[in-house]
């Protein structure tokens, strides 16, 4: 058995072998080990190898899918040793085989995978200057392929989001490194772009990729040789769901840096959670395919209006129609692109068939409430009518209740195999035989006692006491003899305990013959299936994104080929939802207008006033109508758009040795390099990380820099009150404030933005909102007061340290008016709370 285990582990030497021992997968040695500290699993020993202990460790088979899941988060790979031979008819170990690898970029089965995000497994090549990207999603088919610089390399693995990373190089780009993916070392000869080409026109069956405009692509060809050949190895077969390819390009794409993916909050918030974000509002898909889908065009936004206005064509009439009759239909369907993949990979399990088979019969009634007049709802409502054949086959071939694995029985239907029927016959009617044998023999011999019986030992027998033995007839065979009796067979009884004995093996041997034609069947039908798969997400996306819109109250956009962005009564999504949740009151809309005339606003304000939150709603606005999807405002109009940068927020990345100063000064040298007449910028602080002096000089740099070169569409936010005058001298630029409002000590923030600079800055009073002591408060505003006074003016520097001014002692004649002005006989239990507050307050001055 070891010498099995070693020829296996020679063949994976760098991944953790599970290896089949009746109910238990082992590993041993240091695989073992490895799993040990990873698992928290039980180590043991047994037997020697080389006059050492056998190290051991195992997880139940019935679990293990558990352990995967844990392995696969850690980024190891597994490789699945299965027992293949016949138990009855091995001589020696029973002969094992790797079945399957499973890595963290090749998941398919669905216990492992998330039903609303896709695992990607991506493969990187360099040529030179150029980066070739080839990614693909198993367990839905999707092939992709593009090509990059290396300052954009970062933006696509964001966007990605890979689960596994193919290289062959250690020395990786940042990009690559700071990229929380498994990576894969594969070996260099593997990442060749004429084998690339090879497979690719193999995998698609065409004789050149000119049709998809990828036939010069050679760094991307040289990524999906790699690619294509670690998913073969992986999985033991070709790829046969794998019939389309995508090619995408930086040109095509609005540019979606890391920052801006992140500071945006689209699928994950800035601590890693998943709501609230933009996604998690989106998304109500009624199935997993269209909540991918939904994913996938929030993070792929094209350039091209015309997708765009497609899909907003398609809402306005789901919208006219009536959508909720398809999402309540859509309850109905199950996630056929992953049980597409999976009878392409041979790894369908019997309920997933029943699955498929009921969306098939749910067609008729879904495609019943698909309005037309469309492109996109035409063309879905054409792929929701697959060959009847399939759905004929499915409901012949398989059980109306099915069991959850092929090996426990009860998978293919009755009456679809003669052979498995009267297999499953002799099992079930065993009793009944027995009684009418028995019945039959007693009235052919004249044995009144004479009983037909069974034992595991010997089998099925007729036993006759001694009484009756003259009567036995010829064709009787002694089997056994007892003291009072003897044991016989006959041909009827033995030809029956053949077929008996074997009959459920046999069954089940049938059935798996059968399932396994029955794939060979479905393999013809992977097209069709996989047409309707993207139908059914194409239309759960978009009747989210109908349901959304009128639930919301959102407007749809109107796209100009001019440079535009123009919004009227403007609101950031997220916020706004979780305000009507919380109850925390009504979100104040704003107005936006850029145009060839106004290309920048600075915007100052309060800290909490809403600068912020004005800045990403722009963005949100601009990147939902990108996607196709109505947008939270009262009017919207844009122009054409290349790319959203933002620099938002402060924090250390200290794990790549950059401070918060430097983080930021390197965020906005990407967005110098890379933003364009077309691009929306926002800058958020700019120069906060350092001296005044500097972050000044550096803001109003970088601010005439995007204003005079760039020209990009800038939201620029700042409290260097000196910026207020850029406007003076940049006609493209206006100067706008968030409002409030003092009263007193207090501020109101009032979250409107209004034209013109704001007037303070209110740090103080935020200060003292946050639950700053009093006495810090006053010296900070004194402080404040002298530095204003120093300014207006130019007196020399003012001690920041001095003590503050002592507060002015409350005079017996305050306490005592406050007194009596309270009549104890007419306060109501609050107001006389309110009142010792008072006095409190008066008491601490």
């Amino acid at each position: 058995m070891m010498a099995q285990y070693f020829r296996l582990k020679a063949g994976f030497p760098e991944t953790l072998l599970f290896y089949r021992m009746g109910d238990f997968y082992e590993l041993f040695f240091d695989d073992a080990r490895k799993a040990h500290r990873l698992l928290d699993i039980t180590l043991t020993t047994r037997g020697q190898s080389n006059g050492e202990p056998v190290v051991m460790a195992g997880v139940p088979v019935h679990s293990v899918e558990n352990y995967l899941a844990r392995l696969l988060k850690l980024g190891e790979a597994v490789a699945v040793a299965e027992q293949v031979g016949d138990v009855a008819t091995a001589k020696g170990p029973v002969e094992r085989k790797v079945v399957r690898v499973v890595t963290p970029g090749t998941v398919t089965d669905a216990e492992l995978l998330d039903e609303r995000s896709e695992t990607l497994l991506l493969a990187l090549s360099r040529h030179k200057a150029t980066f070739g990207l080839a990614w693909l999603g198993l367990a839905s088919g999707q092939l992709g392929l593009a090509e990059c610089g290396e300052r954009e390399l970062a933006g696509w693995l964001a966007r990605l989001a890979p689960a596994e990373i193919l290289v062959d190089r250690e020395d990786l780009p940042p990009a690559v490194r700071q990229c929380q993916a498994a990576r894969t070392m594969r070996p260099a000869w593997q990442f060749d772009a004429g084998l690339g080409l090879r497979k690719l026109c193999e995998q698609l069956r065409v004789a050149t990729l000119a049709g998809f405009n990828a036939q010069e692509m050679g760094a991307g060809h040289a990524a999906a040789a790699a690619l294509l050949s670690y998913a073969e190895h992986t999985q033991g077969r070709a790829l046969a769901h794998v019939q389309t390819l995508t090619v995408e390009r930086s040109s095509d794409l609005i540019e979606l840096p890391p920052a801006t993916l992140r500071n945006l909050e689209l699928t994950e918030t800035l601590r890693g959670e998943r709501a609230p974000t933009l996604l998690s509002l989106l998304d109500t898909c009624r199935t997993g395919m269209g909540s991918r889908a939904l994913r996938h065009w929030l993070t792929h936004p094209q350039r091209d209006r015309s997708t765009a206005s497609a899909r907003l064509a398609a809402i306005g009439t789901l919208q006219e129609a009536g959508f909720e009759a398809l999402r309540e239909a859509l309850r109905q369907v199950s996630d056929v692109e992953r049980i597409t993949a999976r009878i392409a990979l041979r790894q369908v399990r019997p309920r997933e068939l029943s699955g498929l088979r009921h969306t098939l019969a749910s067609l008729p009634a879904l495609r019943a409430v698909v309005p037309f007049g469309t492109a996109l709802l035409d063309q879905s409502l054409a792929d929701l009518s697959p060959e009847p054949a399939i759905a004929e086959l499915l409901l012949r071939a398989v059980a109306e209740e099915p069991a959850v694995l092929l090996r426990d029985g009860g998978v293919i239907a009755t009456g679809f195999d003669a052979e498995l029927d009267e297999l499953r016959a002799i099992g079930q009617n065993c009793d009944a035989f027995l009684l009418d044998l028995e019945t039959r023999e007693r009235a052919r011999t004249g044995i009144a006692n004479l009983r037909v019986q069974f034992n595991k030992v010997h089998g099925f027998y007729i036993e006759v006491t001694s009484s009756g033995l003259d009567r036995v007839p010829a064709d009787y065979q002694r089997r056994q003899t007892l003291k009072n009796a003897e044991r016989f067979i006959t041909p009827e009884l033995k030809t029956f305990e053949d077929k008996a004995l074997s009959a459920q093996d046999r069954a089940l041997a049938r059935e798996k013959f059968l399932f396994e034609q029955l794939l060979d069947q479905l393999q013809a039908h992977l097209r069709p299936l996989s047409a309707l798969a993207h139908a059914l997400a194409t239309l759960d996306a978009l009747a989210a994104l109908a349901e959304r819109a009128a639930t919301l109250g959102w407007c749809t956009p109107e796209f100009v080929r001019h440079p535009a962005i123009e919004i009227e009564a403007g609101r950031h999504p997220v916020v706004e939802a979780r305000l009507a949740e919380t109850g925390g009151g009504e979100f104040i809309a704003n107005d936006c207008r850029l145009d060839a005339r106004t290309r920048m606003l600075i915007v100052t304000g309060p800290n909490m006033g809403g600068k912020s939150t004005f800045m990403r709603q722009v963005a949100l606005i601009a990147l939902l109508a990108a996607m196709g999807s109505c947008v939270p405002a009262r009017r919207c109009r844009l122009g054409p758009m290349d790319a959203i940068h933002t620099r938002i927020g402060a924090a250390d990345d200290l794990a790549n040795a950059q401070s918060t100063f430097m983080l930021e000064m390197t965020e906005a040298a990407q967005i110098i390099h890379g933003a364009t007449e077309q691009s929306l910028v926002l800058m958020d602080e700019i120069g906060r990380g350092t001296s005044t002096f500097d972050g000044l000089a550096l803001a109003s740099a970088i601010a005439s820099h995007l204003h005079d070169r760039n020209k990009a569409f800038t939201l620029f936010a700042t409290h260097y009150f000196e910026l207020t005058e850029f406007p003076r001298r940049h006609e493209r630029a206006q100067n706008w404030h968030v409002s409030a409002a003092e009263s007193g000590e207090d501020i109101v923030f009032l979250h409107a933005i209004e034209p013109g600079p704001a007037s303070r800055s209110y740090g103080v009073q935020v200060a003292r909102l946050a639950g700053m002591p009093p006495a810090l408060v006053r010296q900070a505003r004194t402080t404040l007061e002298a530095l204003e006074a120093q300014s207006r003016s130019g007196e020399s520097q003012v001690d920041l340290f001095a003590a503050p001014p002592a507060a002015q002692p409350v005079t017996c004649s305050e306490v005592e008016e406050a007194l009596a002005a309270i009549d104890p006989d007419t306060l109501t239990p609050r107001e006389a709370l309110d009142a010792l507050y008072r006095l409190k307050k008066l008491q601490s001055q």
